[in-house]
């Protein structure tokens, strides 16, 4: 339990509001001074009747403010001395706070948020336009949230349309998305430090599902493992749906069904993370149901480790966000070719994608907030380069489905993943899920342990 305990002491305000506040300044510094920055709160959803899916603040809006609550607006306006962030947010009520939860309100939008100023949610109509007026460019990501974008609209018409108001552009809409995208993609310290913990935690949900894993357990039990350790460790929920899966349904690349049996001679795919304060791991291991690896299965496996270390070496500041993913093409199939899998040259095979029956996904993503994170892939057309603050997963597979009929009986129906999260730094790749068994004789190892 100490483990535990260390990690809920360490919880609380990982990110500052001074760095919440630098990033706004940041986001603002970029705007010309005619412009005004619009943002809103996602509304709750309805899982059914009247229960609602539990609430996840949109990540720009976080990344902005570190404000959790709905029925929220930012405002942002640069080139002032002052009174340049305004929050539009949930007023105190005693009575729904009873049922609901604790609410901020504008004071505390104030105090704990560091709002320049703070009003109830109901007065933006009142307000808005004010803060509209002169400001001839909107950044405001349209389609995030449909009924906001209806309400703004009918602001700007309505502005539009009023005796003695500033003319306007026709289309004053400009995507917040491209300046603040960008700098998501960089991870601060703190960023990294709760990437790091995110990290550690989905390690260690990986090794007690290892622990755990006997011939004849359901996979929605392995999933019950993974997600009790999550919790436990102080992260609220998955950054995703838990994938558990076993014998061919691990051929399934978004398997989450999780209901079938494991059976003594599969291997079981794991594809689970956890989101730390809005932060996200992303690893998977893939591993034998009985503890020991098949000779055919070992050969497999030992093609996709390869193909990932060699990926992973390639997340350095001299090489292009590409190459991860070329240099595991290359050596999956380079291997299927030596199995007898693959039957050709092997540059005939990459150039017409022959390999893509068997590795039919990216080698990687830039994970953050979200587990497919913001950012650019290309610059100018061009694959970018990899940078000191960036952190992409590297995660390459091979994939028989059990009726292709055109590989030998044996191999069909193995399906095998290893991903890891890798934080790009001036020395070279740091793998976050290093905790995590990889080779096959540490997961043996570990397995055989128990």
């Amino acid at each position: 339990m100490l483990f535990y305990r260390q990690y809920f002491e360490n919880l609380k305000n990982m990110i500052a509001n001074q760095e919440f506040s630098q990033r706004r300044h940041q986001l603002m510094s970029m705007m010309p001074n005619n412009s005004i920055a619009i943002l809103s709160a996602p509304p709750e959803k309805s899982r059914n009747r009247d229960v609602l899916y539990p609430y996840r603040q949109d990540s720009d809006f976080f990344y902005l403010t570190g404000f959790l609550e709905p029925e929220a607006v930012i405002i942002l306006i640069p080139g002032r001395e002052s009174q340049q962030y305004f929050m539009f947010c949930r007023d105190r009520n005693t009575e729904r706070e009873v049922w609901d939860g604790r609410r901020a309100g504008p004071e505390g939008a104030r105090l704990n948020y560091s709002a320049d100023d703070a009003f109830p949610i109901e007065k933006i109509g009142e307000i808005l336009p004010r803060l509209l007026e002169g400001r001839g460019k909107i950044y405001y990501s349209i389609g995030k949230n449909c009924s906001f974008d209806s309400f703004l609209t009918e602001q700007l018409e309505a502005k539009r349309g009023s005796a003695g108001s500033t003319s306007s552009p026709k289309d004053p809409f400009t995507n917040l998305d491209g300046l603040l995208h960008e700098m998501r993609l960089f991870k601060s310290i703190a960023e990294q430090q709760i990437m790091q913990k995110a990290a550690s935690i989905s390690a260690r949900a990986h090794c007690r599902a290892m622990k755990k894993c006997i011939p004849g357990i359901y996979e929605y039990q392995l999933q019950a493992e993974i997600e009790y350790e999550f919790v436990m460790a102080g992260a609220a929920s998955p950054a995703y749906s838990t994938i558990v899966g076993g014998g061919v349904n691990g051929c399934i690349l978004h398997y989450v069904e999780n209901n079938s049996k494991l059976k003594d001679g599969d291997l079981v795919l794991i594809d689970a993370g956890c989101e730390l304060q809005n932060y996200a791991a992303d690893i998977t291991r893939t591993f034998p149901v009985n503890g020991k690896y098949t000779e055919e299965q070992k050969l497999i496996y030992d093609i996709v480790l390869e193909a990932q270390v060699a990926g992973i070496a390639a997340c350095s500041s001299n090489k292009t966000w590409d190459q991860p993913h070329e240099i595991s093409v290359k050596v999956i199939t380079q291997g299927l070719l030596d199995l007898g899998i693959l039957k050709g040259e092997l540059s005939e095979l990459i150039e017409t994608k022959k390999y893509s029956d068997f590795y039919m996904h990216r080698a990687g993503h830039w994970l953050g907030m979200d587990v497919h994170d913001v950012g650019d892939y290309k610059v100018n057309e061009e694959w970018r380069l990899f940078q000191p603050g960036m952190v992409t997963t590297v995660e390459p597979g091979i994939y028989i489905s059990p009726d292709n009929i055109n590989v030998d009986k044996r191999w069909r129906g193995i399906g095998i993943r290893i991903e890891d999260d890798v934080l790009v730094t001036s020395n070279g790749p740091n793998v976050l899920s290093s905790d995590a068994p990889k080779t096959t004789q540490e997961i043996e190892t570990f397995m055989a342990s128990k």
